[in-house]
């Protein structure tokens, strides 16, 4: 089983989209059992919250259910975790900064290395529209799909390098 882990800010908006929409296409796939797909924030403004009621409402819809209680990266996500997927730049460099040694780096890429229109940030819909929340869902969408395509013709990430 391949462990993927969403990384965003607040872990009310990009992040459990990004883990509901993943949980979908493996449903859809009948892929479920060869992944777990969580998420969580960088840092701790919304720990114990639901997503973003306009996160909630732009997934269902697009069919998605999600359903979501906010979290805080810890260390522990950096070893349990096979991938750790950071939804913009800033959040990418916190989750490094998290791995002092070096030691999961390998691990951790960007969001949009997966999406087929193009790499940069998934950008944050907080403060935008419901317009904004429609094109974090597209570029998540075909991100995912992406991802899976990706995870299941590719072996998974390589184990911890030994010390």
């Amino acid at each position: 089983m391949v462990k993927v882990l969403f990384v965003c800010l607040g872990n009310i908006c990009r992040s459990p989209l990004a883990e509901a929409v993943f949980q979908h296409h493996c449903r859809l796939l009948n892929r479920e059992s060869d992944f777990l797909a969580e998420s969580c924030g960088t840092a701790n403004y919304h720990v114990g919250d639901s997503p973003d009621p306009r996160t909630i409402r732009n997934a269902q819809k697009n069919g998605v259910s999600i359903q979501h209680v906010g979290r805080q990266l810890s260390i522990h996500d950096l070893k349990v975790f096979d991938l750790i997927l950071a939804m913009d730049q800033q959040n990418y460099e916190n989750i490094l900064r998290l791995d002092v040694n070096n030691t999961y780096s390998h691990k951790i890429k960007m969001m949009r290395e997966y999406d087929p229109e193009g790499t940069g940030n998934v950008p944050d819909p907080y403060y935008g529209s419901e317009k904004d929340f429609q094109e974090v869902f597209d570029i998540l969408n075909r991100s995912t799909r992406n991802l899976i395509n990706h995870l299941t013709t590719t072996p998974p990430v390589s184990p911890t390098p030994a010390k």
